[in-house]
């Protein structure tokens, strides 16, 4: 698990660090909680999805342990998807629901992360000669799903498309259009993407 550990509520992070010099610039002006307890914690959660704060960290030395408390409100899912590139240096996005995206999906029982990356991969673009590199990072972002608070660990994965097939959108996930992005335009695109979808791209060192 990482050092610095975000967890996005309706695109307002909460930062998880082990010390405050680690803490980067962007959560400058956050209100920072020292070891906060469970009650503070589920205080926080709330401000942040119903928009009261617009950024908080809380700050202890054993940030696992800190996760294990946050997740504790929460229904935890796990996923896994992939930065797709292709011959010409060309990303693959997705658009669904309004929103530029990456493909991903959750894992099945039984099913290893990197497995399920790609048979994600190939059941939401239609593209199966697609090759696995090595993992990126992890993200963890809120919704709600029916009367659950469902927060996401989603493991990504980069990989390279070697096939010549044209992407084919799953309409059943809502998935409308899907685009080979030239890297000089992704930043054009990810200004209607989400944060934890920057934050992959940031990680591969693309934008």
């Amino acid at each position: 698990m990482q050092t610095n550990l975000t967890i996005y509520l309706n695109e307002r992070p909460l930062l998880l660090s082990a010390d405050t010099a680690s803490v980067p610039a962007p959560f400058a002006t956050a209100t920072v909680y020292n070891n906060p307890d469970t009650e503070k914690i589920g205080s926080v959660l709330q401000q942040l999805e119903d928009g009261r704060a617009a950024a908080a960290v809380f700050i202890t030395e054993d940030v696992k342990q800190l996760f294990k408390k946050v997740s504790l409100h929460f229904t935890t899912l796990v996923a896994a998807g992939g930065l797709v590139t292709n011959p010409a240096g060309e990303v693959l996005l997705i658009f669904r629901r309004g929103k530029w995206d990456l493909p991903k999906g959750k894992q099945d029982p039984g099913e290893d992360l990197e497995t399920c990356a790609l048979r994600e991969v190939a059941e939401e673009t239609g593209l199966s000669k697609v090759s696995l590199e090595h993992k990126i990072n992890e993200t963890f972002h809120y919704y709600p799903m029916k009367n659950k608070k469902v927060l996401k660990h989603t493991y990504w994965y980069r990989m390279q498309f070697t096939g010549t097939e044209l992407t084919v959108p799953q309409i059943e996930e809502d998935i409308v259009d899907i685009q080979w992005i030239k890297p000089e335009n992704i930043e054009k695109y990810l200004k209607f993407s989400y944060e934890n979808i920057r934050e992959v791209f940031r990680a591969a060192g693309i934008i």
